[in-house]
């Protein structure tokens, strides 16, 4: 099954791509010649997710998942939530957005969060799923590890005996993280439609 995955981010194509069944031929959006922005003018993330994924499936008749991801911090009410990649501003600077996420909670004394993903999966015809996935945690003062991207040096789940995301291999991350939960839900859902 040849399956798109509303994406050109390197990092969500490396991580998702060991997850998937065999049978099932991961393709970016560059490999469909799909080279615009998507939209994504959704206030939530499942509908983010959806808009991206029926968008490719409608205009370029390939069977679609689409993911949106939030980072949702309990004392700041939720946000970034799903304006995560732009919550500096427009130009989705990983490091901009850090910054303005620890200056936000500078003082507080609550830092937990939780990273939420939801994936959309469009199917020939229209046919519409979707898949969600958290991790609980918190957020600590200062950048630490090399790995990963976006918010993961400070991201700090429950689960990692005091490790950053950006402080954990793909392996280790993918054993916990929000996207492979909500992924391994996608992985059970097309292994039992392939069947």
């Amino acid at each position: 099954m040849r399956l798109c995955f509303a994406s050109n981010n390197a990092h969500k194509l490396d991580e998702i791509r060991p997850l998937l069944p065999a049978s099932v031929e991961l393709v970016s959006l560059a490999a469909i010649g799909c080279e615009e922005e998507l939209p994504e003018t959704q206030d939530t993330l499942e509908g983010n997710a959806r808009q991206k994924a029926e968008y490719v499936w409608n205009n370029y008749g390939v069977a679609c998942f689409a993911d949106d991801t939030g980072l949702e911090v309990t004392a700041l009410n939720g946000e970034p939530g799903v304006y995560s990649a732009r919550y500096a501003g427009p130009q989705r600077s990983a490091a901009d957005n850090v910054q303005k996420l620890l200056q936000e909670l500078r003082g507080r004394s609550d830092r937990s969060a939780r990273f939420r993903t939801v994936v959309a999966l469009v199917l020939p015809g229209g046919e519409v799923h979707e898949f969600a996935g958290a991790v609980e945690g918190t957020i600590i003062n200062e950048l630490r590890g090399q790995e990963g991207f976006g918010y993961d040096p400070v991201f700090c789940p429950i689960e990692s005996n005091g490790r950053t995301f950006a402080e954990m291999s793909l392996p280790e991350k993918n054993a916990i993280s929000h996207r492979s939960r909500a992924v391994a839900k996608l992985v059970h859902f097309l292994n039992q439609r392939l069947k």
